[in-house]
């Protein structure tokens, strides 16, 4: 990065949660961070249609993390986003995103502490979730204390048909 760059946040911005979305405001969000973060080499990224449809269920809930407005003209950015489904006393982190340029601000550390609060308001026992497993988002999730519970062998298909195995990872609250 060249310092003319102005792609790249200069300061650690000022960032806002944002919760309780309806499925129709959080699908152009939540689709323009996916595309940016997830490398097709992987196959983890969803299609609108499958996000779309996962929104309208019962139980799942969306976090976007934004960019606080700095005036009516300059909205706030999407910077990333939880989304989470919840059954019963258990809570499944189906994706959770930040754009590139948005990372090393603390922005997924923010959601992931935002989505256990939650779940422990809510009187979740548990949360569980499923990753690549070279994915370095591993580091993340161990500080939160989440471990390793179960590999599904060959779960992601990347852009060349590539498999990649998929770790379950778990936290009790």
């Amino acid at each position: 990065m060249s310092d003319g760059d102005s792609s790249q946040p200069r300061a650690t911005p000022d960032l806002q949660l944002i919760g309780g979305l309806a499925a129709e405001d959080a699908i152009g969000p939540v689709m323009h961070i996916m595309q940016q973060a997830f490398d097709p080499v992987y196959g983890e990224a969803w299609n609108h249609s499958q996000t779309r449809s996962m929104l309208a269920m019962p139980l799942t809930h969306v976090l976007l993390l934004e960019t606080v407005a700095t005036s009516a003209d300059a909205p706030g950015e999407p910077v990333g986003f939880a989304m989470t489904r919840r059954v019963a006393d258990e809570e499944e982190l189906l994706l959770i995103a930040v754009a590139p340029k948005w990372r090393q601000f603390g922005a997924a550390t923010m959601l992931l502490n935002q989505v256990i609060d939650n779940a422990r308001k809510a009187g979740v026992s548990r949360i569980h979730l499923e990753m690549r497993s070279n994915n370095p988002a591993v580091h993340l999730y161990s500080k939160f204390g989440f471990q390793t519970v179960g590999l599904r062998k060959d779960y992601y298909r990347g852009s060349d048909n590539h498999r990649f195995d998929a770790l379950t990872l778990a936290i009790h609250l």
